[in-house]
């Protein structure tokens, strides 16, 4: 079974609507999906509502569990807090930072920003990750991103290291766009093995970790 937190659509950058995505992350034997579009002030509102909707159709009909996120992408550091803290009350069950990739110039100090924050889940593609973002990621419960994207995967050996020396949490997510960019187990397991991951660490990150993100959710959903 796998777990993906990290995936876009037609309302971003994908090529799937979200009904599609979900059909085919169910075929690939998916536990659990994180749907992120991109977004920033200007479109989290009506993105939100959308994926809910289709959602919502998924765990009535299938029984699926797919979620209705966001991924603040190339906003300005300062901003993170307020417009993380909007998206949880625009009804996000979870919020990702395009964290600051070795592939796209996102502002510096994001990465800082993200895990000093109450409202973020995950760091993406967090790149050249520093100790003291690690220790804060892990004192603030932020996921750290393992990411299986073309060129944002570059980073993904030095945030395997710096993460667990920190004792701060990994996930494996695909950032996927397209179908073959979605992922599988044997997939995400390879990706955390050659990341650095002893075989109790790709567990963990695999498996373990998504699935207390999942409960996380779904506490925050009960609520």
């Amino acid at each position: 079974m796998v777990y993906d937190f990290h995936t876009h659509t037609t309302l971003s950058d994908g090529v799937l609507l979200p009904m599609e995505l979900i059909r085919r992350c169910i075929v690939n034997g998916y536990g659990a999906l994180g749907i992120a579009d991109h977004t920033s002030a200007s479109t989290m509102g009506r993105v939100i509502r959308e994926v809910r909707r289709d959602c919502a159709l998924a765990q009535k009909h299938w029984g699926f569990a797919a979620f209705a996120g966001v991924e603040l992408t190339h906003v300005p550091a300062a901003s993170v807090g307020d417009l993380a803290a909007d998206a949880r009350r625009m009804g996000a069950a979870f919020v990702i930072v395009h964290g600051q990739s070795p592939v796209e110039p996102v502002e510096p100090g994001t990465n800082l920003a993200a895990v000093s924050c109450a409202d973020v889940d995950i760091l993406a593609h967090p790149g050249d990750l520093t100790e003291e973002e690690a220790r804060l990621a892990a004192e603030n419960a932020v996921f750290l991103e393992l990411s299986a994207k073309d060129g944002h995967s570059l980073g993904n050996g030095r945030v395997a290291a710096v993460a667990l020396a920190a004792g701060a949490k990994l996930l494996v997510n695909s950032d996927g766009h397209t179908p073959d960019g979605l992922l599988t187990e044997e997939k995400a397991r390879r990706l955390a093995r050659l990341a650095g991951l002893s075989r109790v660490e790709v567990e963990r990150a695999v498996v373990e970790n998504p699935q207390e993100l999942v409960a996380r959710i779904r506490g925050r959903i009960e609520d």
